[in-house]
């Protein structure tokens, strides 16, 4: 798993973990459906075959030499000594004797299992047969031990089996996705510098415009280029973002104390008109400052352009070791439920408006930094979006 994110490895062993378990599952099945098919036949089979034996015994069987495991019941013999308890039964033999019908049941007394056979022989003798079924018990329990270690050794094997395909299968997923981000960070950041080169030359040709005279139609078709080539660059900074973020936490030396105080009036310099009201004093949190401050200004700026001309505020707290960061503005805002699916890519309200990457992003900044962030509207009662990250200790020399 050389090169994998912890969240990559964290997914392949969960893939691998869920492989084994629909593994051992189905393996379990497999088991549990022949143990309870070769229960039934052994069942059937030897039940047949018992029957069989007992109306054998009972209509010409020896009461002096039973077959094996069969007792017999005749008026004038006097039964083995090793007859089991509780035999004959007389009601059998009563009901028998009246009827001339045979009587089948089954006993089970004695820690055992007994199929008695009452009926009247040929020579008007009413005998009742008892066989005692322990073997066939004891070969039904066997066969169960003997299912249960195949079940055993089935989840042992398909532990293995899911390593095998965890390998096999989940691995060269993982790595077409590594292959897939590193494709999107180089892209973007080859396209990068030819798209920054052509928006400071179309700046440069705008301004030439201008001085120069040129008719109103082609100051305003430079204009719209120039917007469009910086709303391009803003896209590729997204996916490289995108891309790093995903790539695995930051190094060591791009995380530094940042004061996000100080940073978010920063920003709000910059974005019009926002208030921002902070604690006396830095509010410390460790992270990237310029990720943080994209992540800000994305707030601010969807604020903005979502609720056009209407009041921005920014506050800042410190709260349970965390500092809370909440934009807030009094525009149409938005449904509850519409909350968390802003921070989707590119989500759509239904209503013409989209989100593009920004707020997907921000989320992936934020998770990236150890915090939460949150989005709570009401519609027609504006909009409140809260950033958390862990404070941390800093003191500036």
């Amino acid at each position: 798993m050389k090169g994998w994110t912890a969240g990559e490895r964290k997914a392949v062993r969960g893939a691998r973990i869920r492989i084994s378990l629909i593994t051992a599952g189905f393996i379990t099945l497999v088991v549990m459906a022949v143990g309870l098919v070769s229960d039934a036949v052994m069942r059937h089979a030897q039940d047949e075959q018992v029957w069989r034996d007992v109306r054998f015994g009972a209509a010409l069987g020896d009461p002096v030499h039973p077959p094996v495991c069969t007792w017999l019941f005749v008026p004038g013999f006097r039964p083995l000594a090793n007859a089991p308890d509780g035999f004959p039964l007389g009601t059998d033999l009563e009901t028998t004797r009246r009827s001339g019908e045979a009587v089948e049941r089954t006993v089970r007394r004695n820690h055992t299992v007994y199929l008695v056979r009452t009926q009247v022989r040929r020579d008007g003798q009413v005998v009742q047969a008892v066989f005692d079924m322990r073997y066939q018990l004891a070969d039904r329990t066997h066969l169960w031990y003997a299912l249960g270690v195949a079940e055993l050794l089935g989840l042992l094997a398909s532990v293995a089996t899911g390593v095998v395909l965890g390998r096999v299968s989940v691995a060269p997923l993982a790595e077409a996705l590594i292959r897939q981000r590193r494709f999107v960070a180089d892209a973007s950041h080859e396209l990068r510098t030819p798209v920054t080169q052509a928006f400071t030359r179309v700046q440069m040709l705008s301004n030439q415009a201008a001085a120069a005279g040129l008719p109103a139609g082609h100051r305003e078709g430079l204009a719209r280029l120039t917007g469009s080539l910086g709303q391009l660059g803003d896209i590729l900074d997204d996916l490289l973002l995108s891309a790093c973020l995903t790539g695995g936490p930051s190094r060591p030396a791009e995380c530094r104390p940042v004061d996000l105080a100080a940073l978010a009036r920063s920003v709000a310099e910059e974005t019009e008109p926002v208030t921002v009201t902070a604690p006396p004093g830095p509010l410390w949190v460790n992270g990237v400052e310029t990720a943080l401050r994209r992540s800000v200004g994305e707030l601010l700026s969807n604020a903005v352009r979502h609720a056009p001309g209407a009041r921005v505020e920014v506050a800042l707290v410190r709260q349970r070791g965390m500092v809370e960061l909440t934009v807030s503005d009094s525009g149409p805002g938005f449904a509850p439920d519409e909350g968390e699916r802003l921070f989707e890519r590119f989500h759509s309200n239904g209503e013409g408006g989209r989100y593009g990457l920004g707020l997907a992003l921000l989320r992936e900044v934020v998770t990236h930094h150890g915090g939460t962030v949150t989005a709570d509207g009401q519609p027609g009662k504006g909009a409140r979006f809260t950033i958390r990250l862990p404070e941390c200790e800093f003191s500036a020399m």
